[in-house]
């Protein structure tokens, strides 16, 4: 009788149910994998490298391509570090934009994560739902940055501009007559505040829509219930952190833990698992995104009552008005001075962390006072949790590798840098 031998097959490095360049080494025997062995590094970009060629402020943008689906998370992990270098506290009013715009980060990430997820083990239609929701989130980041995605919208010192008035509305066009257009704009009247706020309301029925098609499905579970299990103790001796962490049963969560910006003011649970397994993964994002929903709506309330400015006034660090810098010759020399040699930051060394919807995403600068970091690394959320593949993987069946991939919610960008 012939010998039977462990065969080994490349999966990927095309997307393989992962949001990025993703190599898999799987050693297998029959369909089941006796390991696992990810190649990363086919999306690095050196943005820590580029970074320290650039000042403070250039090199803001970079962190919007790191992960690619939770910009302003990375933003404000920089900014911080920066503001604690400098010494400085920003705007009480910032910090509660700064906090609205994480949770709705937070949506935007978990929204794509679970339709790509349920699309990657076989339900299309969740796709479909999560990004009509996303949509409108797109919209609200267009209409205070002027971009969908890389929105580079927070400063060292605070966030660029205040909440705009009026929210942006749809035109009549060949594809949509008045009527339609009419319809679509109804709840677009106003300022961007109340199209959120209009948005909170509706978003419970939407996650309610999401666990009708999913929660309970037979189909799901089967896939996802006691897949990639991870112990608690382990969880943490591998560096696990945000989702994945807290699925396993530990409730470790920044906000709470380490409050930064206003989270010691907000009111939200911290939603914990039991199994430690792909469908408690679910459970625990999903839940998240009912608590984001709540610290908006907390936030759109102060945010209504409380008007005030929304960046320093230490124009060493933020830049004076359009209209001041028209008008005083000092703001004038401020303004050309900060956007040609940036900011100058005292000597020495931080580390500054969010609770990124994928995890704990950090980052550590080293200055030498100069207007440009001298050394600057990133800890990435999704890298400990990737290194835990053949872990994860181990025992399982082949189809299994994509659900475990899909539940770790890794993006290639912050992974590779």
């Amino acid at each position: 009788m012939a010998e039977i031998r462990n065969y080994t097959m490349n999966f990927g490095p095309q997307h393989p149910a992962a949001h990025g360049v993703l190599r898999l080494v799987l050693e297998l025997d029959g369909e089941v994998i006796q390991r696992a062995d990810p190649h990363i590094g086919l999306l690095h970009r050196a943005t820590e490298k580029l970074a320290e060629y650039k000042t403070y402020m250039q090199a803001l943008p970079y962190l919007d391509r790191l992960d690619y689906v939770s910009m302003l998370s990375n933003e404000h992990a920089y900014c911080l570090a920066i503001e604690r270098l400098l010494g400085i506290d920003i705007p009480i009013r910032a910090q509660y934009i700064r906090v609205m715009f994480d949770e709705i980060t937070r949506l935007l990430n978990h929204l794509l994560w679970l339709g790509s997820h349920s699309l990657d083990v076989g339900a299309m239609t969740t796709f479909l739902y999560c990004f009509r929701e996303r949509e409108d989130l797109m919209d609200v980041y267009e209409a205070v940055s002027g971009a969908r995605l890389h929105a580079a919208y927070y400063r060292p010192g605070g966030v660029y501009r205040d909440l705009p008035d009026r929210m942006p509305q749809y035109q009549v066009s060949p594809i949509h007559n008045a009527r339609a257009v009419a319809r679509m704009n109804e709840n677009r009247q106003g300022s961007l505040l109340d199209f959120i706020e209009d948005f909170t309301r509706r978003f419970p029925t939407y996650v309610d829509e999401y666990e009708t098609l999913l929660t309970e499905n037979r189909i799901w579970k089967q896939r996802t219930v006691g897949i990639g299990v991870v112990t608690a103790d382990r969880a943490k001796a591998l560096g696990f952190t945000g989702p994945m962490l807290r699925s396993s049963g530990v409730a470790w969560d920044l906000r709470k833990k380490q409050p930064y910006a206003v989270y010691d003011r907000m009111d939200f649970d911290i939603p914990i698992g039991t199994n430690g397994d792909c469908y408690d993964r679910y459970l625990v994002r999903v839940q998240e995104m009912r608590e984001a929903n709540r610290i908006i709506k907390q936030c759109i309330d102060w945010l209504r009552a409380n008007p005030g400015p929304v960046i320093i006034d230490n124009h060493k660090v933020a830049p004076p008005s359009r209209e001041e810098m028209k008008a005083n010759m000092e703001e004038l020399i401020h303004h050309f001075k900060l956007f040609t040699e940036g900011i100058h930051v005292p000597p020495g060394e931080v580390y500054a962390a969010v609770e990124h919807p994928k995890g704990e995403f950090g980052v550590y600068i080293i200055s030498d006072c100069a207007n440009k970091p001298y050394r600057l690394k990133f800890r990435a959320a999704g890298f400990a949790h990737l290194a835990a593949m053949d872990e994860m993987t181990r025992g399982h069946m082949i189809a299994d590798v994509v659900a475990i991939i899909g539940t770790q919610d890794i993006v290639f960008g912050e992974i590779d840098r």
